[in-house]
């Protein structure tokens, strides 16, 4: 996918999960999640090149204070990813996170090792993480399951969950709850693009 592309879906993907946002130009000019995740985008590349690791840390710092959002440049993030708000979101070295994922302000996908190995949480596809919501560790939580605002994950989660609690534990959906992911083919026309 293209650069233009890219953030078209980026800003696409915001409107679609805010309905304050009142158009295009406003999203892309004061949508501090967004602006993190375009900071990240360019730092993850740039850690993939030994020499550029200090110079990655810097921007990502940099990018930290203008946004009030830490995303360490080795995190591995997917498309469609949005902060809501975004205030006081941390997101760690080793952390992987699948596409269509949202998180509200105050998360923490966090360690709970100083190893250098995996230590940070894996979000598959279609999660949904509530405000303040601390995932410790490197555990995985399944696809399409909703943490709860405050919980403290520190156990894998089963797809289609929900989990709360502290220390947060999970049960499956019932039928009629639902988080709905957004539809991709809802808000993103490949031929405006051209």
């Amino acid at each position: 996918m293209g650069f233009l592309s890219r953030l078209k879906e980026d800003i696409a993907n915001a409107r679609a999960h805010d309905p304050a946002a009142r158009g295009d130009l406003e999203v892309a000019l004061v949508y501090s999640g967004l602006h993190a995740i375009w900071a990240h985008r360019l730092t993850h590349r740039m850690w993939q090149t030994e020499r550029l690791k200090t110079p990655a840390r810097v921007i990502s710092q940099v990018a930290r204070s203008m946004t009030g959002i830490e995303i360490h440049p080795g995190a591995t993030i997917g498309r469609r990813f949005f902060i809501d708000h975004g205030m006081g979101v941390v997101i760690g070295e080793t952390a992987e996170i699948g596409d269509d994922v949202m998180l509200y302000h105050g998360v923490t996908l966090g360690g709970r090792s100083l190893d250098k190995v995996k230590r940070h949480p894996t979000l598959q596809d279609g999660v949904v993480v509530g405000a303040g919501a601390k995932i410790l560790g490197p555990v995985e939580i399944g696809q399409r399951t909703a943490v709860g605002a405050n919980a403290v994950v520190v156990k894998d989660t089963p797809p289609d969950s929900i989990a709360t609690g502290v220390p947060a534990t999970w049960r499956h959906r019932q039928a009629q709850e639902t988080t709905p992911a957004v539809d991709p083919a809802e808000y993103v026309d490949p031929a405006m693009w051209i």
